[in-house]
């Protein structure tokens, strides 16, 4: 007898040739631009509202009149849900967890106690409760009214990627580097069982008790769909992309979408569990987030700094496969360059101009002391700070690292340990950040951006 998972392999080439080709209709295709770093969580509301997540601090709140800004996080923001139509909760790298008014775009609270990045967030479906997801080791449970702590999950031996709740939100599934999905009972939060003890880290998961599944995708480029009575391995949809970094299920519970670290959306038939469409989405990086609209049109974030909303049905707009490329070709560039582009321009303009990016720009920046940019919100740690940025203290900055030359500052850790990349680097940020030689060409290069 063929299993679902054969029937997908069966079927993959031949729905790969048929939505590769872009469509001359662009009809229900749309672009959210404005965040100045990459989209690393998104949500659909009610009456065409979205939420976006980025790694330049902000969480944008779109209506169709522009977004609202919702400023408050001190480090990328990874996932953000919907809470209410009139709030929002959204969880980041600074350990934090914000609700947020969305009429006013002003922060309500800020649920502490976290000790790790969070990853995902999400709400009970009636709305009572907030499940966080942490790098610490544990997901939390909190009260959506109050934001005080339910409980902590505990049980994970590494970091926690996802959290989803059943349909009644009497259960939790939580997702973990440590290879296992787990459940947990909401009331009091004690373990049910572990679901799922896998070989690689495991990065989503999404549950249907509708249908009786719950789906997981991980870093070996699969997505597993698992009966949620029995246990049993309904559908193995395992690809040679990986890892798999997003699922998102339609509100029919019909569809499945699926993005990659290799910047592909495949969406699952989840009757048949067949491979009903399957695109690259972007040409370069990969896809983080996504979500279902009402309107059953898909979003999608990744790399390029824009919330993209993808047809409902039918093959890729001609705008999404037409994208640019986020940096030039490797061979083009000397080590200084490919240097800016793995450890800075996520961050950092190349030019004078404040933008939306998570650091401030970088023109004029030898001889400046640091903290200085007008328009441009440091954290406490540099303002007043006597460093002035030169030879030696960028290459102290990457040799021992901002934890070390910068305490306190947002800037995140990384540091580049050959000497030789420090030194090419620094000859790279002399010629392009010199304000009398900034211009076209070196401003064309300023958004290039490439995730380490």
């Amino acid at each position: 007898m063929e299993t679902a998972a054969n029937k997908v392999k069966a079927l993959f080439a031949a729905c790969c040739l048929l939505t590769a080709i872009p469509a001359d209709a662009n009809d229900g295709y749309e672009r959210l631009d404005g965040h100045g770093g990459p989209i690393m969580g998104v949500a659909a509301g009610e009456r065409n509202a979205r939420l976006s997540a980025s790694f330049d601090y902000s969480v944008g709140y779109w209506t169709g009149a522009g977004p609202q800004w919702l400023e408050g996080h001190q480090a990328a923001v990874n996932s953000v849900a919907f809470l209410g139509p009139q709030r929002a909760i959204s969880g980041g790298d600074d350990y934090a967890l914000i609700i947020w008014d969305l009429q006013s775009a002003k922060k309500l609270q800020q649920l502490e106690g976290h000790q790790g990045k969070i990853l995902s967030v999400a709400v009970s479906p009636d709305q009572s409760l907030i499940a966080s997801a942490s790098w610490d080791g544990r997901a939390g449970l909190w009260d959506a009214s109050t934001g005080g702590l339910q409980t902590w999950l505990t049980g994970h031996k590494s970091g926690v990627n996802d959290v989803a709740f059943n349909s009644d939100g009497s259960v939790l599934y939580t997702a973990s580097m440590d290879g296992t999905v787990r459940s947990w009972n909401v009331s009091d939060g004690t373990p049910r069982r572990i679901e799922v003890k896998h070989g690689f880290g495991v990065n989503r998961v999404v549950v249907n008790d509708s249908q009786g599944w719950f789906a997981y995708g991980s870093l070996d480029g699969g997505t597993r769909v698992i009966d949620t009575a029995s246990g049993a391995v309904i559908a193995d949809i395992t690809l040679e992309r990986r890892p798999i970094l997003s699922l998102a299920l339609s509100a029919d519970e019909n569809r499945l979408a699926v993005g990659d670290g290799d910047g592909y959306i495949m969406v699952l038939d989840t009757q048949s569990w067949s491979v009903a469409r399957d695109f690259r989405a972007t040409k370069s990086g990969p896809v983080w987030a996504l979500a279902y609209a009402e309107d059953g049109r898909l979003l999608s974030g990744g790399l390029d700094e824009a919330v993209v909303i993808w047809p409902e049905e039918g093959r890729v707009p001609a705008q999404g496969a037409e994208q640019q490329p986020f940096h030039r070709p490797p061979g083009e560039m000397d080590n200084g360059e490919r240097q800016f582009v793995r450890k800075c321009s996520i961050c950092h303009s190349l030019g004078s101009e404040v933008t939306r990016q998570a650091g401030p720009p970088l023109g004029g920046v030898f001889g400046r002391p640091a903290g200085t940019v007008n328009g441009y919100t440091y954290s406490p740690a540099l303002t007043g700070n006597d460093l002035i940025w030169n030879d030696d203290t960028i290459n102290a900055l990457f040799d021992v690292g901002p934890d070390a030359l910068t305490p306190g500052s947002k800037m995140p850790m990384q540091r580049i340990t050959d000497a030789q990349d420090r030194i090419d680097l620094i000859e790279y940020l002399k010629r392009a950040t010199d304000p009398d030689a900034l211009g076209a060409d070196t401003n064309s290069q300023t958004d290039q951006v490439e995730a380490d």
